[in-house]
């Protein structure tokens, strides 16, 4: 039999997949054990919490506010099964770490072998997420953010910055030429992201924003793209850098460009009524000193 938060976590999961037969996959379980357990919770709080038509589930008003609530308790109860953990010794238990894609693969991917060497009892969780995320809602310990931050609820660490290049392949140069000044942007395809529109605002005077001839919404398909010899992106170095030691894109305009600080920073954030758990700040202390930014 279930206990009330194993229960609850089954509401999430139908809430966060949005139907009884996706949250019953993503928990390997039936479908009518999902359905009955959310009864279950329907039935002692006396209160409809899901609106259920053929397309969709949405959630009634109580609903949403009880699966708030909800978040913030399983949140506190993993809290404090971790600080139980913690005291008879390693840090211990699921960590679960969001970034975007270009980051996870370049930064983080090549370091989780020697993490998990070192930290047997954390359980890594990874997810590539390109835009900004409810870390409450994805159930997310950590997420790292590339550039500046505006949720004041979260706590920060820095953990350093990664400056803007103006790339393109050696091909794709040698076929349209070099610029020499950023006015001849207008001559060249240039690469950029459907959104937000901030990231085509690239690092030259004025800030100018540019008008891509191709639009992504990933960074890493972006680099892809670049490589291919398809135009000249703007990218970060921390993805980059091991192409431009290898030649295989080439800096432009590097004598134009300015700083743009608001989009170079890294940080690492996390809700501040959790606090810096250990396994976040384990990992954390891991991972600033061999990150490429």
């Amino acid at each position: 039999m279930k206990t009330r938060s194993d229960n609850l976590a089954v509401l999430l999961a139908v809430v966060d997949s949005g139907s009884f037969s996706r949250a019953a996959e993503q928990l390997n379980v039936q479908v009518a054990t999902v359905s009955k357990a959310v009864s279950r919770i329907e039935a002692e709080l006396g209160a409809s919490l899901l609106n259920r038509t053929t397309r969709r589930l949405e959630l009634t008003e109580e609903g949403r506010h009880f699966v708030q609530r909800v978040r913030q308790g399983l949140k506190l109860l993993e809290e404090a099964e971790e600080e139980l953990d913690a005291s008879q010794g390693k840090p211990r238990g699921r960590l679960r770490v969001d970034a975007a894609s270009p980051f996870v693969l370049h930064q983080i991917v090549p370091i989780v072998s020697e993490f998990r060497a070192q930290f047997p009892a954390i359980e890594l969780e990874l997810t590539s997420s390109d835009g900004i995320i409810d870390l409450l809602e994805k159930r997310t310990d950590l997420a790292i953010r590339i550039g500046g931050l505006s949720d004041s609820s979260l706590h920060a660490r820095a953990l350093g910055q990664s400056p803007l290049h103006l790339v393109a392949s050696p091909a794709y140069l040698a076929k349209r030429g070099v610029p020499q000044h950023p006015s001849e942007l207008g001559q060249h395809q240039l690469l950029g992201f459907v959104s937000p529109a901030a990231l085509n605002r690239w690092p030259l005077p004025g800030k100018p924003q540019v008008e891509p001839a191709i639009r992504v919404s990933s960074g890493e398909t972006l680099r892809q793209l670049a490589l291919a010899g398809n135009g000249i992106a703007c990218l970060s170095n921390f993805m980059v850098a091991e192409d431009l030691r290898q030649g295989r894109l080439v800096k432009v305009l590097t004598q134009h460009q300015v700083d743009q600080p608001e989009r170079q920073g890294v940080n690492a954030v996390f809700y501040r009524h959790s606090g810096l758990s250990r396994r976040i700040q384990a990992f954390l202390d891991f991972l600033q000193p061999r990150l490429s930014l």
